[in-house]
């Protein structure tokens, strides 16, 4: 109970007046004027528990909290002894429906009562202990990567452009920097930040067991900036002095993170790239990247975490074909299969300006942007109706238009609740006399509307897409 806290609302900041946030210093305690939550429980229900309290102590100087944990007896006797289902103490996830267990699923909750009871119950509370949601199993999104000696090391710049290792690594934030380290050749080999050693030796934290980091591919750079691949990952390369150079010295790092639905780290991996250092370099520049990918998902590009930002690419995707049961039952169920870029594009202008040659030049849609396109089409009287229709409809929409657009800038595949819909519409203008035989549609404007709102905090609100409608103007040819 002494870690619970349900006035810690802001992610790795201090809550005013949250006398119970881990985030919060001495130096914030003393500015409190009191505590908004000052005793925090868990089951009100049981009949004797432990009960957090807390204060603040406005005589001393500075004020500080005083923190105290009682035992707290319930006075009715209609409360709870002891509880005999441990697994109801905590959520379990939810299985979800493939089409292996579809049938499975379907009888046991597609009925109009059903019971989340086991058919047993257990009451051998020793023969399986339920998760503790403080353990390091698990993470949640900015929280430190833990290692067995310390943190992940992810070194940037700080106050000047020099590299700080003391920079975490936060679960789930993508990061990329660059920072100047300083060197000496004559004692390259006992620089721990040039060695691969520094950044693999220590092993990630994640449940019962530890994660190793794996080496997932070397690459040497020349002085001259020609990089070649190995064709062995397996080998160590320590820096070594030869010939009044430093070889094997790091100069980027790429670290892969692969966890659970969870938040439970199940993989970890680090790619290298190798370099030589001249005998008159006093300083070298190393870049370093971390990116994290949810197992059984393909990593995509994201255009912000959580919310779009400016200037990044509209996600976009599709809905899976060939799924045999109905859309009523599956849907909650369905992933979203991205397009060939996982983007929403729009047609890309040509310096010809000819519509026929344009097929399949597209541009990205940018968040935040307003873009215009355009080309210019000659009709002949040779020409039929039905093809140039399609040929234009495929060169305003592209050959594969997608369906939804992600609400996120890190919406996954798989959460379908994420994806907005794209809401088609079709205008007809009026007639326009041509030579071309007969009557017909021809569709000669498509036009993408947006609609994004602000979502969540105001200290930090995040860009979230809300409604994407695609409107087809098409006019009637007719024959003079």
């Amino acid at each position: 109970v002494a870690r619970l806290c349900v006035c810690d609302l802001l992610v790795a900041q201090c809550d005013v007046n949250c006398c119970c946030d881990p985030d919060c210093s001495a130096e914030d305690f003393s500015l409190f004027t009191t505590c908004s939550v000052p005793v925090v429980t868990g089951d009100s229900q049981l009949c004797s528990q432990k009960a957090a309290v807390y204060s603040l102590d406005v005589e001393a100087n500075p004020p500080e909290r005083i923190f105290k944990l009682i035992d707290q007896v319930n006075p009715s006797i209609f409360c709870i002894h002891a509880t005999n289902y441990e697994q109801a103490l905590y959520l379990k996830s939810p299985e979800i429906p493939t089409p292996e267990n579809f049938d499975q699923l379907l009888d046991k909750f597609g009925g109009a009562t059903f019971s989340a009871e086991p058919d047993s119950w257990n009451l051998d509370t020793d023969a399986q202990n339920p998760p503790d949601a403080n353990e390091t199993s698990r993470y949640e999104y900015g929280v430190p990567v833990q290692t067995e000696d310390a943190f992940l090391r992810l070194p940037s710049p700080v106050v000047s452009s020099w590299c700080s290792d003391a920079n975490p690594a936060g679960f789930l934030v993508n990061q990329a920097t660059k920072c100047i380290r300083s060197v000496s050749v004559e004692k390259c080999d006992s620089i721990q930040a040039l060695s691969m050693l520094f950044y693999i030796n220590s092993s990630i934290l994640a449940s019962v067991f530890q994660v190793n980091i794996t080496v997932q591919s070397i690459v040497v750079q020349s002085l001259n900036g020609m990089r070649t691949l190995l064709s062995s990952s397996d080998v160590l390369r320590l820096p070594m002095v030869l010939d009044e150079l430093c070889i094997n010295a790091v100069l980027g790092v790429n670290y892969h993170i692969t966890h659970t639905d969870t938040g439970e780290i199940i993989e970890a991996a680090a790619a290298f790239v190798l370099g030589a250092i001249s005998k008159e370099a006093l300083s070298i520049e190393q870049s370093f990247e971390i990116s994290f990918t949810q197992e059984n998902t393909q990593p995509v590009p994201l255009s912000g975490n959580p919310g779009y930002v400016v200037g990044l690419p509209v996600r976009a995707g599709f809905q899976p074909q060939g799924y045999p049961f109905p859309a009523a039952f599956l849907f909650a169920a369905l992933a979203l299969s991205s397009n060939k870029h996982s983007q929403l594009t729009i047609l890309h202008s040509t310096s010809t300006q000819d519509c026929l040659a344009a097929q399949g030049a597209r541009a990205p849609v940018l968040f935040g942007y307003n873009m215009i396109s355009g080309c210019k089409l000659r009709i002949t009287a040779a020409m039929k109706c039905q093809p140039l229709a399609q040929t234009l409809l495929d060169v305003l929409k592209g050959q594969s238009f997608p369906e939804y657009v992600a609400s996120f800038g890190n919406s996954q595949a798989q959460d379908v609740l994420d994806w907005v819909p794209i809401t088609q519409l079709h205008i007809s203008e009026q007639m326009i006399s041509h030579t071309l035989q007969g009557s017909c549609q021809i569709p000669v404007s498509l036009g993408i509307e947006v609609k994004w709102t602000k979502y969540g905090s105001l200290v930090n609100p995040q860009a979230r897409i809300v409604n994407v409608t695609a409107t087809i103007t098409t006019t009637t040819l007719k024959q003079v």
